[in-house]
């Protein structure tokens, strides 16, 4: 059984800084694209950064120039470094993999739990 599970949310100030993880855990091949996404309160999930198995990167515009995607594939983790941070960053963040279980089966989406980011003076 594959798991995402994120850490790293929390409370923070205005132009204050959070780091989230996201490990993968369980049996699988391999891990091609890792995602953030996040969700605010009566919006749509969208999405904020992904990162490739080679590690190139993709950024939301409202991101761009303050988040940083990365990725350790030694401990099968994706992090987002988040800096100025601001208000409407705050939403519940969800982590996504697309994870082969074996070598003769497709690709499947995986999602963590979430995580409560609240951005708040």
């Amino acid at each position: 059984q594959v798991q995402l599970v994120e850490s790293g949310g929390d409370l923070v100030q205005p132009g204050g800084s959070l780091r989230l993880s996201c490990a993968a855990s369980g049996s699988f091949f391999s891990i091609n694209a890792m995602a953030w996404y996040r969700q605010a309160p009566g919006k749509q999930r969208e999405l904020v950064a992904t990162i490739t198995s080679d590690s190139s990167t993709n950024y939301a515009d409202s991101v761009k120039g303050r988040f940083t995607i990365s990725r350790d594939n030694a401990k099968n983790t994706v992090y987002l470094q988040m800096n100025s941070l601001k208000p409407e960053d705050t939403a519940v963040y969800y982590c996504n993999a697309k994870i082969r279980q074996s070598l003769l089966l497709r690709e499947f989406d995986y999602w963590g739990q979430g995580t409560q980011v609240t951005c708040s003076s």
